[in-house]
């Protein structure tokens, strides 16, 4: 019983933690833009290599 007494105390600190923190992260604005960091991933164009001197 005194096991309980102390993880449900235990239990809503880290809640309270994951909380806090998915708020700061939303005003520090990690969420606001979802669509394109896949997109740019995928269509993110390689610059070309210069040629070398034996290459001319």
């Amino acid at each position: 019983m005194t096991v309980i007494m102390m993880m449900i105390p235990a239990a809503f600190v880290l809640a309270g933690l994951a909380v806090w923190a998915f708020i700061r992260a939303v005003r520090a604005g990690q969420f606001d833009d979802l669509d394109t960091p896949p997109i740019r991933a995928v269509f993110d164009d390689d610059q070309p290599v210069p040629p070398t001197r034996s290459e001319r």
